[in-house]
C-alpha cells in the first residue's frame, strides 16, 4: 500500500505481461458501479492515449477487482508532492517557478489533446530526481473526467451529492456549477493556487479558516480575492523568517521578490473572472519566464517607469557605460529627451484610450436607463430602439468629442452586427471611420479596425465589393504600422479568407487562411484566433470536396473552442452548424441533424428569432428533412428561412438561393412542380447575377431545373437551359 484516502486505495503492483514493470494501482471505492466507471474509462482512453508527454504519468490500463471495484494502472512515480519537494530541496523562488513552468508545459500539452484534470494540486503533481534534475509528473490525468466524479481526500460535496473538486485548489467556475461547465482555464486557476503556495508558503484562501461552505460559497459568487502574495507573506509575522529560510534567502529579498510582477502574474492565473485570466498554461509560462529574464510582463500595466526599470535590470553594465558617456555626449541626451518624451505621449494616450473606455461605458449606461415619465415601461422598449437612441444621442451630446464619438459609434455598430442588422452596423462604422480619420489621421490602428468592422458587415450583408476595398485599407495600415507578422494583421487576414470563401475563391481562401494560422501559431494567446483561422480553412476544404482534410481541422477548430468556452457557449453553434454541414456533404444525414439541432436550441435561447444565422441553421435543418424524406418538415422550416433571409439581407444575396434552391428541391420531389419552378427560377436569376458559368452553386441550380424541365415533359427547354449555362467538357 502506499497510500489512501477518499478515493480508495493506492498500491504499487507488478504487472507481469505482456510488459513486466512495477505500476501504481489505484483501487476506486465509495459505491461507484464498476461498469459505469469502465465504460466512462473506456471513453476517456482514446484522449488519454493521445497524451505523450515526460511530465505526465502514463495510465495503462483499466479492470476490476474480484470483489468487483473498479481500478487503474498507473506509472508509478516515485517522487514528493511539489509542496514538500520544493521545501525539502530548500528550492529558490527562481527554481520554484520553473518546476511550475514545467507543469505548465504538461498541462499545456493535456490541453492540446482536449483532456482537461479538474484536479490538479500538489499531491497530483509528483516531483522526482531523473538525471540529476527534478522532472514533476503529473498524475491523475482523464480519471476524474473518467469517472465523472471529483473523489479527493477533501472533497466537497453538494447537496445533491456531486463533488465537485478539492476544495481549496478548484476554480470559482468548478464551486458555482459542481464542475459541469469548466474549460482549461479551470486548470490555470488550479496551478495558481499551486503557485502561491510555492511562493508564499500558504494557501492564497484556507478553507478551513472559515469554514467549507463559507468558502465554497464566496468562491462561486466570485467573491474569492485573496491578498497579493507578498502581502500574505508580510502577514506571517514571526513565520516570515523562517519561510524565506526554505527558500535560501531572507525575508526581506523575498518580500521584493514577490512584490510587484510576482503580485501581478499569480493574481491574474488566479482572477474569479475566466475570461480574465490567462487564455492557456503557455502564457503563463511567457509571463513568467518575462519575469526571470527581467522583461515586462503582460500581466501588469506597462507604465513608463516600470518600463524603464525593467531595461535598467537587463543592462545594468550597458548602462552604466552610457550614464558615463553622457557626460561627454550632451548630444544624446537630446535622443533621449525625445524617445522619452514618447513614451510619455504613449502613456498619455494609453490613460486617454482608458478614460474613453469609461466614458463609453457611463454613455452606455445611461442609454439604457428608461424615462419612466416616457410612458414606457422598462419591459416594452427593444434593443433596436435602445441602440437607435444611444445613436442619436451621440450625435448630439458628443459632437465636440469627435474620438469619444467614435468609440461610441463603433460600439453601436458592433450590437447591431450581433443582431444580424448589418445595414445599420455599416452606417455607424462609417460615421466612426470618418471621425476617427478626421481627428487621428488616417493610419491610425483605431482607423484600421473601423475599416475592418464596416468590410465584415458589408460582407455578411452580400456586399462583397465594397467588403473587399474595406478589408484591403485595413489590411494596409495594419501592415504598416504593426508589421505583417501581428496577431492584428492575422485578424484581417482571416477576414479576407471569410470574404474569398463568400466570392467562392476558395483557393485564394485557403491561401489567406494559412497565412492568418502562420502568424496566430506564434502567439501565446491566440488559442482564440487559431480556433478561428481553422475554423475557416475546414470550410473551405470542405467547399473542395476534400473531405479528410476538412473534418480533423473543424473538429479541432471545436475543440479549441469548447476548451476555451465551455461545452454551451454560443460561440460554439457556428462551429456545430458547420461541421454539421460538412456530415451532411457526406451523407451521413442523422449524424448531422444531431448537431444542427444542438445548433439550434444555443441560437433559440440567445439570439432575435430573425437573426440571419438562425435563418442559416432552419436552411441547414430544413435540407436534412429533405434528404431524410420528411417533405413537409421541410417545406415549413424552409420557408421560415427564407422568410427571415428576405428579411434581413440584400435581396440579391446569393444565401437566398441556398434556401430557394433547397425549397425547390422540396417543391419537386413532393410533386409540386409549378412552385417548384417558381422557386427554382428566383434561384437561378440571383445566382447567374452573382456566378459566372461554370460555377458551382449556379450548376446546382441549372442541373437540378433542368431535371424538374425534365420530369414536366420540357425537355427541349431543359436542354436550351443546359446549353445557355453549363459549361461543356
Amino acid at each position: 500500500m502506499l497510500g489512501e484516502g477518499g478515493m480508495g486505495v493506492v498500491y504499487e503492483a507488478a504487472e507481469t505481461g505482456p510488459v513486466r514493470r512495477n505500476v501504481a494501482l489505484k483501487v476506486v471505492r465509495g459505491g461507484l458501479r464498476s461498469d459505469e466507471v469502465k465504460a466512462r474509462f473506456d471513453a476517456e482512453r482514446q484522449a488519454l492515449a493521445l497524451m505523450d508527454h515526460p511530465g505526465i504519468a502514463t495510465v495503462f490500463a483499466a479492470g476490476e477487482t474480484p470483489a468487483g471495484e473498479p481500478y487503474f494502472a498507473m506509472e508509478l512515480v516515485r517522487g514528493l508532492p511539489i509542496d514538500e519537494f520544493c521545501d525539502a530541496r530548500k528550492l529558490s523562488t527562481r527554481a520554484r517557478l520553473e518546476l511550475i513552468i514545467a507543469v505548465c508545459h504538461a498541462v499545456q500539452h493535456a490541453h492540446q489533446k482536449g483532456v482537461i484534470h479538474r484536479d490538479l494540486k500538489p499531491s497530483n503533481v509528483l516531483v522526482m530526481e531523473q538525471d540529476g534534475k527534478p522532472q514533476p509528473k503529473v498524475i491523475d490525468f482523464g480519471i476524474a473526467k473518467a469517472l465523472g466524479l471529483h473523489l479527493t481526500d477533501k472533497t466537497f460535496v453538494t447537496v445533491a451529492g456531486a463533488p465537485v473538486g478539492t476544495a481549496a485548489y478548484m476554480s470559482p467556475e468548478q464551486a458555482e456549477s459542481s464542475g459541469m461547465d469548466v474549460d482549461t482555464r479551470s486548470d490555470i486557476y488550479s496551478i495558481g493556487v499551486m503557485m502561491y503556495l510555492l511562493l508564499v508558503g500558504r494557501l492564497p484562501i484556507d478553507p478551513s479558516e472559515n469554514g467549507m461552505h463559507a468558502f465554497i460559497f464566496r468562491l462561486a459568487s466570485g467573491d474569492s480575492i485573496p491578498p497579493l502574495p507578498s502581502a500574505r507573506f508580510d502577514s506571517l509575522g514571526e513565520y516570515r523568517e523562517p519561510v524565506a529560510e526554505a527558500r535560501r534567502t531572507s525575508a526581506e529579498h523575498l518580500h521584493r521578490e514577490l512584490k510587484g510582477d510576482l503580485d501581478w502574474i499569480v493574481m491574474k492565473a488566479l482572477e474569479p473572472d475566466r475570461s480574465r485570466r490567462y487564455e492557456t498554461a503557455s502564457g503563463l509560462v511567457a509571463d513568467i519566464e518575462r519575469f526571470i529574464n527581467h522583461q515586462t510582463v503582460t500581466a501588469r500595466p506597462p507604465t513608463l517607469s516600470y518600463r524603464l526599470g525593467k531595461f535598467i535590470r537587463r543592462n545594468r553594465v550597458a548602462v552604466g557605460f552610457a550614464t558615463a558617456a553622457a557626460i561627454t555626449l550632451m548630444l544624446s541626451t537630446a535622443f533621449a529627451v525625445a524617445g522619452m518624451l514618447r513614451a510619455t505621449r504613449a502613456e498619455k494616450k494609453a490613460a486617454t484610450e482608458a478614460a474613453t473606455a469609461q466614458q463609453v461605458s457611463n454613455f452606455m449606461v445611461d442609454v439604457f436607463k428608461v424615462d419612466r415619465n416616457e410612458g414606457t415601461r422598462p419591459d416594452q422598449i427593444t434593443a433596436v430602439e435602445l441602440l437607435s437612441r444611444g445613436a442619436k444621442r451621440s450625435e448630439l451630446i458628443l459632437a465636440q468629442q469627435p474620438v469619444l464619438q467614435a468609440k461610441m459609434m463603433y460600439t453601436i455598430g458592433s450590437a447591431y452586427t450581433e443582431l444580424g442588422l448589418y445595414e445599420a452596423a455599416s452606417t455607424q462604422f462609417d460615421r466612426a471611420l470618418k471621425l476617427r480619420t478626421r481627428a487621428l489621421g488616417p493610419n491610425d490602428p483605431s482607423v484600421a479596425e473601423a475599416e475592418s468592422a464596416i468590410a465584415r458587415a458589408k460582407m455578411l450583408f452580400g456586399d462583397f465589393d465594397a467588403a473587399d476595398e474595406h478589408f484591403s485599407r485595413a489590411l494596409a495600415i495594419r501592415q504598416a504600422t504593426a508589421g505583417p507578422a501581428d496577431t492584428s494583421t492575422a485578424e484581417v487576414l482571416a477576414g479576407i479568407g471569410a470574404l474569398r470563401f463568400r466570392q467562392q475563391r476558395t483557393d485564394e481562401a485557403e491561401a489567406f487562411y494559412k497565412r492568418a494560422i502562420a502568424i496566430d501559431e506564434k502567439s501565446p494567446d491566440s488559442l482564440s484566433s487559431l480556433a478561428r483561422d481553422f475554423g475557416g480553412l475546414g470550410i473551405v476544404y470542405w467547399a473542395k470536396g476534400d473531405f479528410d482534410k476538412a473534418e480533423p481541422v473543424m473538429r479541432r477548430s471545436f475543440s479549441m473552442r469548447e476548451r476555451l468556452l465551455g461545452p454551451d457557449h454560443p460561440d460554439l453553434a457556428p462551429l456545430m452548424n458547420n461541421l454539421g454541414g460538412l456530415l451532411w456533404s457526406q451523407n451521413r444525414y442523422d449524424d448531422a441533424l444531431v448537431l444542427y439541432e444542438r445548433t439550434r436550441r444555443i441560437y433559440e435561447q440567445t439570439l432575435d428569432p430573425m437573426h440571419p444565422n438562425m435563418a442559416s441553421i432552419l436552411n441547414n435543418i430544413g435540407e436534412t428533412y429533405w434528404k431524410l424524406k420528411r417533405f413537409d418538415e421541410a417545406d415549413t422550416i424552409l420557408r421560415r428561412a427564407l422568410t427571415i433571409k428576405e428579411a434581413r439581407l440584400e435581396h440579391s444575396d446569393p444565401s437566398i438561393a441556398v434556401t430557394l434552391n433547397a425549397l425547390a428541391g422540396v417543391l419537386r420531389d413532393g410533386k409540386h412542380y409549378k412552385d417548384a419552378e417558381a422557386a427554382y427560377q428566383r434561384a437561378l436569376d440571383i445566382r447567374q447575377r452573382a456566378f459566372k458559368p461554370g460555377n458551382p452553386s449556379l450548376t446546382e441550380t441549372v442541373t437540378d431545373y433542368v431535371a424538374l424541365l425534365n420530369a414536366m415533359n420540357r425537355t427541349s427547354e431543359g436542354k436550351a437551359l443546359s446549353d445557355r449555362y453549363l459549361v461543356k467538357h
